[in-house]
């Protein structure tokens, strides 16, 4: 391998920086791994003489450094009246998107939600834990519930699988994991809807957004998204323009 062998430090920084320089922060992550790692297996095939993986850059991540990018409530509306509901996919993706809006939970939650979570004589849904959260329990709404049956009566396959979401051609499974993001990426686009990030995690900071606007505790919203610490969720107090609104001083009159 002569050619890696004429590798140098900065051609190796230069390939990262060109590579990331749109890329969101998880992907430049892993962009530093497969390359850090690639360098070390050259290294120790004998590919290169030195290691060329500490060219890559640390990437650095601040606690509360974002600001989260929600689904305006108008944007989130119009996406969900955009779905055709008399189709068995549409009945299935108006499901999932009003189910999104309504109780901000994870995309990954919506795919591992089984038959048994929800819980009708109790008219309420047990949400699975997920990233190191915990289970929720929440209220079976009417809209939610009738938007289920719909799709549970007239629109899911008839197949033993205990998810409640599937595909909606062969092979019939439970959704996979860019299915739910990509899904809600294709309906916003289809609805003419443009927010600040594309998938499912826009309805999350939406939903969070709208509860902290309406005066709902950070303790309230911590546990309806199934955060655990609640420094998780005190990102979202960023959003609260309210509350900023009275944070400007009045500008000091100066004599003259």
């Amino acid at each position: 391998m002569p050619r890696l062998n004429r590798l140098s430090p900065e051609q190796v920084l230069s390939f990262f920086t060109n590579h990331t320089l749109d890329k969101s922060p998880s992907q430049r992550r892993c962009l530093q791994g497969v390359v850090r790692s690639f360098l070390r297996f050259c290294l120790h095939q004998g590919y290169l003489e030195r290691d060329l993986s500490q060219a890559i850059p640390r990437l650095r991540t601040y606690q509360l450094s974002d600001v989260p990018r929600a689904i305006s409530e108008g944007d989130a509306q119009k996406t969900l009246a955009c779905i055709d509901r008399t189709t068995p996919v549409g009945r299935r993706d108006f499901a999932i998107i009003l189910m999104l809006y309504t109780y901000g939970i994870r995309g990954g939650q919506l795919r591992a939600l089984r038959l048994q979570d929800i819980q009708w004589s109790q008219n309420r849904l047990r949400v699975p834990a997920a990233k190191r959260g915990k289970e929720i329990v929440l209220p079976l709404t009417e809209e939610v519930g009738e938007s289920l049956l719909e799709y549970l009566c007239h629109a899911r396959p008839q197949v033993p699988y205990p998810e409640v979401f599937l595909t909606a051609q062969a092979p019939l499974r439970p959704l996979q994991a860019p299915a739910v993001s990509r899904m809600v990426a294709q309906r916003m686009q289809k609805a003419g809807v443009h927010p600040p990030r594309a998938g499912s995690h826009v309805f999350r900071h939406g939903f969070a957004t709208r509860m902290l606007q309406n005066g709902q505790s950070l303790k309230t919203i911590a546990d309806l998204l199934g955060h655990r610490n609640i420094n998780t969720t005190f990102r979202y107090t960023k959003v609260d323009l309210a509350a900023l609104h009275q944070l400007p001083l009045e500008w000091p009159e100066v004599s003259p």
